[in-house]
Order: structure tokens, then sequence, then C-alpha cells
């Protein structure tokens, strides 16, 4: 669940990118980077850490030019290691690629097998190496960067969104089945690519639309154009950006995120209606949903919990260890509003069930009657393959157990969790058209070992279409 951005810019570039991967933050804390093109030279600059703590004015003053691409990681393939910090950068025959990917490939060993054994030397673990060489293979051949994307997702299965800088040029694509987002805005001198609204509302940008699932997107000095690249007879946008990981801010697929939570904490309390004090959200991802529980019952809107701002997302952390230790700090009780009270506490998610456990004893502790847990997504049963660190179903305290046993667990007076059909319904494009495999076990793509409900998807020779007229009369293409 990484964040990517791509933007050409005639006032350079170096700026914007590195406000817009503060704004996509929250999609990952482990590393961030940038790349830029100038002349005939490719700057880059990465590292582990949070984006203010890799870069400083000093730095971005030295990535150079008016194209270039950034990346934030939040990690599912490939170890923690210097080594696989994004954007990844190539150099062949005069050309000078970077990429940078959001997303999991789950063919991944078999691709990299078949290249080593073409010769191919691979300096990383990260699944993204593995896209850039395949296209790096296929401009030797091809006619183009448009055959190359067109080759290399007939390679990929699984789930990504792309940016990618080929000298002075960033292209950006989607799989097929829009499992990740990405959407484009345009700005004063330019134009940029993202995986969340929230980065162009940063520079203070015009969003103008989605990146289409198995579309390519391309931007230069001249504009911007696309092509179709592939089309399938569904999509599968992941339904825990909606859940969880996107900003309530942002706007995915055509829908605003805080909308649907708003929505989803009402389908909660008509679910199971509970006589309570306060409707107390879990901060930040739970608010929304609180919100909408406490407009729908009519039950107070309280905060029992008070965020540290300073702390990260502990659910992407890396560490079990790490994500308990962090919940102490990152919250703190609000006694005044919990002693003596019939509390609802509403979350987003119950995903290992320590923090949801360390919450409600902590709720207790400062002196609550009841504690009425109600959670924003269906009981999480299995695996996440294509972009979200869930763990294995032993690991999951939904995987084998009811709803009952789960509440036994946790500690809670009562657990409700939102049915599957009132989820989608609150989200509003349909169950076939949502990736919910960690909800259901059945997953858009071959997985070995899984249940599979994969899509047919065509690959078109489509012709490049220019989208400049849209765009500079302001008005969104469909």
């Amino acid at each position: 669940m990484c964040g990517i951005v791509g933007i050409v810019d005639a006032g350079g570039v170096s700026f914007p990118l590195y406000y817009a991967l503060y704004a996509l933050q929250h999609r990952g804390q482990e590393s961030a980077g940038i790349s830029t093109f100038e002349g005939t030279a490719l700057y880059t600059h990465k590292a582990s850490g949070l984006v203010a703590e890799v870069f400083n004015s000093h730095i971005l003053q030295g990535l150079r030019g008016n194209a270039g691409i950034g990346h934030v990681r939040y990690p599912t393939t490939g170890s923690k290691v210097p080594e696989n910090v994004q954007p990844f950068n190539f150099r062949y025959q005069g050309l000078n690629l970077s990429i940078a990917h959001n997303g999991n490939l789950v063919n991944t060993a078999e691709l990299r097998e078949e290249y080593e054994r073409r010769g191919q030397i691979f300096c990383t673990t990260s699944d993204t190496e593995i896209i850039g060489n395949i296209i790096a293979d296929a401009l030797r051949t091809s006619k183009g960067m448009e055959d190359a994307v067109r080759l290399c997702m007939r390679r990929l299965r699984g789930s990504y969104a792309a940016v990618a800088l080929l000298n002075d040029t960033v292209y950006a694509f989607r799989d097929p089945l829009g499992i990740k987002p990405l959407c484009i805005g345009r700005l004063d001198r330019g134009y940029i690519l993202a995986s969340e609204s929230v980065a162009i509302d940063a520079l203070d940008g015009t969003f103008v639309r989605d990146v289409r699932p198995g579309e390519l997107v391309r931007i230069d000095e001249h504009g911007l154009s696309s092509v179709q690249i592939a089309t399938a007879n569904r999509t599968a946008h992941c339904i825990f950006e909606y859940i969880y990981f996107a900003r309530a801010d942002s706007v995915i697929d055509g829908t605003l995120v805080y909308d649907v939570r708003r929505r989803i904490g009402q389908k909660l309390y008509d679910a199971d209606p509970v006589v309570a004090d306060t409707a107390c959200p879990v901060p930040d991802s739970g608010i929304a949903y609180a919100a909408g529980y406490a407009e729908r019952s009519g039950i107070p809107f309280v905060e029992g919990l008070m965020k540290n701002r300073y702390m990260g997302r502990t659910f992407i952390m890396p560490t079990q260890e790490q994500r308990e230790r962090a919940v102490r700090i990152k919250l703190n009780i609000v006694r005044g509003n919990l002693k003596d009270k019939q509390v609802v506490l509403v979350d987003d998610s119950i995903v290992r069930g320590t923090t949801s456990r360390r919450i409600v004893n902590m709720i207790r502790d400062a002196g609550a009657k009841e504690i009425h847990l109600r959670v924003g997504s269906p009981p999480i049963v299995a695996p996440c393959y294509l972009g979200v660190d869930m763990p294995t179903r032993a690991e999951l305290i939904a995987s084998g157990r009811d709803i009952e046993g789960v509440r036994e667990s946790i500690g809670a007076t009562s657990l409700t969790y939102i049915p599957l059909g009132d989820l989608v319904e609150a989200i509003g494009c349909g169950e076939g058209n949502l990736c919910t495999g960690c909800l259901t076990g059945c997953y858009p793509v071959d997985i070995h070992g899984e249940k599979s409900c994969h899509a047919i998807v065509d690959y078109v020779a489509g012709t490049h279409q220019s989208d400049l007229s849209a765009f500079r009369t302001g008005k969104q293409q469909t």
C-alpha cells in the first residue's frame, strides 16, 4: 500500500513532489524517494524514514528538472533493506528509466526465475524491480513505451499502479482490474499523477479524473495523453482502501472516502442498535464511522481517545512488538468522557485483535461501564496477497473464531461487524467490482492454493488518444 506520484511542471518538480509525498505519508512510513530528470541527467535521492526526515531544502534544490516521480514505501514484498527503497533506476542505450510502484505481484517468483535464467541480475528483493526489468528489456525491441508497457502488463499478475520517468516524460499505468488507486490532476503549469487526490489538493491543483484500469497515461512538456492498454469485464478495487487505507478526504474512483465511512457508521447502528451514552471513535480512521453512527443513532459523538498527532499509523508498522508499544504512546484516554458511561467504540477494522484488546482495556480502566465495539468492516478471515500487509490466517483473530469468540478475546461487552452487503452498498460500486479477498477468501486473480473469482482481461491494440482538449477546457473526460 505504498504511495506514488509523478509530476511534470514547467516551474520544477522537486518541491511539488515533496509536498505531494507528504500528503501521501499515511500510505507508507518506511522510506521515501524522488527521481527527477534534466538535460541528460537523472537525479535521485531516497532513504529510509519519513518524508520530512529524508529530504531537506538543500537536497530538494539538487533534484533538478521539470519532470519527476516519487514514492513512499509500505513493505509487503521485499525485506526492509536500503536496496528496496524506491524509485528504482535503470539505464540503457541512452535512456534513463526510473520507476515506482504501489501494489503486489503474485507471480514475482516465477518472473524472477525466468529472467535470472536469461542472465538478468537483480539487486533487490522487491517486485518493483521485476516491473522495471520487463519494461527496460522490452524497450530494446519495442517501438516505444506504449508497446513496452503492453508487454509488461501481459506478464504481470497481481495489483499494480506504477509511475515511470523515461528521460523527461512521466508515464503511469494501472492494472486492468484497478485494484490500486491512481488519479490525475491539473496544475498551473503541468500535470500530476498520484495515488490519492489529497496529493493534488496539497499542490492547489484540480482533480481531473481517475486513471482507468488498464490505461497508460503520458505527461510531458506538451501536455497529457493516454491510451487504453487492457480492458476487463469487471473491476476489483481494493475494499480496504475505503475501510482504512485512504485518507478520508480523498476521492477514490469517483467516491469521497469520508462519505463512504459516514454511511458505514449509519449502517452499523441499523445492524445492531444499542442504548449508550457516547459514540466514541478510535482516531483517526474511526472518526467518520463514529460521526455517521452518532448521526443515525442520536447518541452523542464524544472523543474518549486522544491521538498523539506525531505518531504514525500503527497498523503499517513492521512488527507486532512495535505496534503494541505504539498504541499506548499513540492514544491517551479522556477519562472524564468515559467514566461511568455506556460507550459505543467505533473502529474501522480488527485484524490481529491485539490493538483492539488493548484499547478496550484502556477504556475499561478509565471506568466505562459498558463497551460496545462496532467495526466498519466484516471479519477479516484471509490474508491479502495484493498489497496490504494482512498476516497469515493463524494470526487473524477472526479466522477460526465466530463473532462471540472474537468478542470474548477482545473483552468488549458486545461486538458487531458491518455485514458485507451493507459495506458494499455504502461504497456504492457493487461487490462484483471490489476485491474482497481478505473478507471472503475469494481473490480476483489466480493465487496458488486460494479460491479465485478472476476476471477476463483483453489487451487492445489501442490508438493513442489525446486528452489535451478536454483538460485545457477543464472538462472531465469520462
